[in-house]
């Protein structure tokens, strides 16, 4: 048994409780036979039906239909125990046209990988300039383009610890699970990372390959990672909302 338990629990109305659960076997085969041997970190997965509470100690991944459905349980970031709480907005996916098991193998991988959501590396220019780069797994190859499908699932591409590492020389190793990526902090198509000027002041900011934001990705949505890294600590809230009962 991993140390690390999550529960799966299904908040929306786009899905079902049934279409949820069918997708936890193939986030679970990603988390121990691709994640765990990279990264270090494993966890073992259990759906919970609506109606039913998650096991004290789990942390959780929910789906919702957007950052402002009703119920505000979206708006919270932490479990009622003050453990990690992912989100995936379903309904944001389907407006867009991306696939809802892309965003919960990232908002998985990525809870994994920084679960207090405080991690970045920093790569420093001078003695009082650099930039820190968030610790997301997922951001630099987001993009359903370069997902990949176990048991016919599409999942998220992710980073390998070498992104992250700056002395490292283009095409000198491994840097994504896909072999997409050729480079430290090379952004695919579709992809972003948050930074940090350290000299500009001007907080957490997120740069594209494209160069520009996708238009819902301009604005942190509330409840996301990147909302949550740009509040500060005192202001987290713990979840308090009884999930309704799936369908």
């Amino acid at each position: 048994m991993a140390a690390i338990q999550i529960a799966v629990t299904n908040s929306s109305t786009v899905l079902t409780d049934a279409q949820v659960s069918a997708a936890v076997p193939a986030l679970q085969t990603q988390v121990h036979r691709d994640f765990y041997p990279v990264w270090g970190v494993d966890a073992d997965l259990t759906f919970v039906p609506g109606g039913q509470t998650p096991a004290p100690g789990s942390w959780w991944l929910t789906v919702f239909d957007n950052s402002d459905q009703a119920g505000a349980l979206g708006y919270h970031d932490l479990t009622p125990d003050g453990l990690p709480l992912g989100k995936i907005f379903a309904g944001t996916d389907r407006q867009y046209g991306e696939t809802w098991t892309v965003t919960a193998s990232h908002e998985l991988l990525e809870m994994l990988g920084d679960p207090d959501v405080n991690l970045s590396a920093l790569v420093q220019s001078s003695n009082d300039a650099g930039r820190l780069y968030a610790y997301e797994v997922c951001d630099a190859c987001e993009a359903d383009a370069v997902a990949y499908a176990i048991d016919g699932v599409l999942l998220s591409d992710f980073v390998y610890p070498a992104w992250f590492e700056s002395f490292r020389a283009a095409n000198s190793t491994q840097f994504d699970f896909q072999k997409k990526i050729t480079a430290p902090f090379q952004l695919l198509a579709g992809g972003y990372i948050g930074v940090f000027d350290i000299r500009s002041g001007s907080g957490w900011t997120q740069i594209t390959a494209e160069g520009v934001p996708h238009e819902y990705k301009a604005r942190a949505r509330v409840g996301s990672r990147r909302e949550r890294r740009q509040t500060p600590r005192g202001r987290w809230l713990r979840s308090r909302v009884k999930r309704p009962a799936g369908g």
